[in-house]
């Protein structure tokens, strides 16, 4: 966790429970691009079943934060995490991390092009802090795709 700077209970629990592990890099960044994309309101993504499933173990994980945090006396609820995961640039990250041109990613979401741009390069260095997470948990494979991930994006 000391390695993140976004969500790291959530991110660290995702790492520890194998949640990204089994997605392909391109799968991989796109659900982390709800951590640091903060709009609320836009359009709303199509997502592939393997990202439809990826969302709802980010709140699965999430839900049970919520909960062993009110457990240990701490004023939070689920709205708290639902409201601080937006799922908005998913479908955005996963296909320009895959090669599509940005002048047709503007096209699937009504995200501002900058905002889009912010996100991305804020994902980048989330993407450097979960790679070197995973270098410290000792998942080498995991290591490998953030790597790949980073550099798709």
């Amino acid at each position: 966790a000391r390695e993140m700077h976004n969500q790291e209970v959530l991110v660290t629990e995702l790492l520890f429970k194998n949640k990204l592990a089994h997605l392909e890099p391109s799968e991989i960044v796109a659900l982390l691009s709800c951590i640091v994309f903060q709009q609320r309101r836009c359009s709303e993504p199509k997502l592939t079943p393997v990202l439809e499933q990826g969302r709802k173990d980010v709140m699965e994980v999430a839900q049970e934060i919520a909960t062993i945090e009110r457990e240990c006396g701490l004023d939070i609820t689920m709205d708290d995490y639902e409201n601080s995961l937006h799922f908005g640039l998913v479908e955005v990250v996963y296909e320009w991390a895959r090669g599509m041109p940005f002048a047709d990613i503007t096209d699937i979401t009504d995200v501002d092009e900058g905002t889009i741009v912010r996100c991305i390069q804020r994902l980048d260095e989330t993407c450097k802090d979960v790679r070197n997470a995973a270098r410290l948990y000792g998942d080498p494979a995991f290591f490998t795709k953030m790597e790949k991930a980073s550099e798709m994006i």
